[in-house]
């Protein structure tokens, strides 16, 4: 069942749709753009291709369980 849920979710997000689970959240995917990124190391430039992310927003109801430890 599990699987089917994720299947589905997947079917969803890659027509550029967000789906909401009540009283959890909603995930929605988002474009990140093209950006430079320099390696700390080497000190050399890189160009990072844009990608599509996975964005988390909780409901209210998971925001407030979280600020009071979740000991509910």
């Amino acid at each position: 069942m599990v699987n089917a849920v994720i299947s589905a979710m997947s079917d969803t997000f890659d027509g550029g749709e967000s789906v909401t689970i009540i009283n959890f959240g909603t995930f929605e995917p988002k474009k990140r753009m093209e950006r430079i990124f320099i390696n700390p190391t080497t000190g050399q430039r890189m160009l990072v291709p844009p990608k599509i992310v996975l964005n988390f927003k909780p409901s209210t109801q998971v925001r407030e369980n979280i600020r009071k430890g979740g000991s509910e």
